[in-house]
């Protein structure tokens, strides 16, 4: 896997980001960290821009997103328990992210994408439940760029060492998602707080 990011830079990030999206277990930290590392010129290898990485990262998201969305939408729950073993999705996946979505609505989609885990297999109960692919494109787009961004600039700050970030993220990448969703939320109330300073009060 590494060496395929090595050979071929954005593409290979593109389709082993959409596997993932899939439901194929391929990590996304190790995959947007060697593409901010290679951004860097840590390494050697292409050297693409670290917005170009970014992109194509979650371009690759979003499109292994829809293809998850169709196998639920069209094959259906019994499907995927019967099927799902094939590409190592184990019934207890499928099952957590269907709660999760039953719990949370829509806007699960959103938020799941900032958690391990849950994150790759949210598409499949939204296809399930039959939710419009444009807002489900929506919400996939809006919970994929902050996590593949901040994988990405992890990778480029520490560069030749984003093997070691990455080794350290795996217990606790939860912990790299609450900041993610921390900085979304502050944001969002900064946002908020100047739109209504700059409404005119009547």
């Amino acid at each position: 896997m590494q060496q395929l990011i090595l050979s071929y830079g954005l593409i290979a990030i593109f389709v082993l980001m959409a596997a993932e999206s899939a439901c194929i277990p391929i990590p996304s930290e190790v995959t947007m960290m060697l593409g901010g590392a290679l951004a860097a010129g840590a390494v050697s290898g292409p050297h693409p821009n670290l917005i170009a990485v970014v992109v194509a990262g979650t371009a690759g998201n979003v499109a292994g997103s829809y293809v998850a969305w169709l196998v639920g939408r069209y094959g259906g729950r019994p499907a995927l328990h019967r099927w799902g073993r094939y590409i190592m999705l184990r019934p207890e996946e499928i099952d957590r992210a269907q709660d999760w979505f039953v719990r949370r609505g829509a806007m699960s989609v959103f938020w799941a994408r900032l958690l391990p885990g849950i994150r790759t297999f949210i598409s499949l109960p939204a296809g399930i439940a039959a939710m419009p692919p444009v807002r489900f494109g929506a919400y996939t787009l809006a919970g994929c760029l902050p996590w593949t961004a901040a994988l990405a600039v992890a990778g480029y700050a520490v560069g030749a060492n984003w093997h070691s970030l990455e080794q350290s993220l795996r217990g606790p990448t939860y912990l790299l998602a609450g900041l993610v969703v921390l900085v979304l939320v502050v944001a969002g109330l900064i946002v908020l707080r100047r739109r209504r300073a700059a409404t005119p009060v009547e």
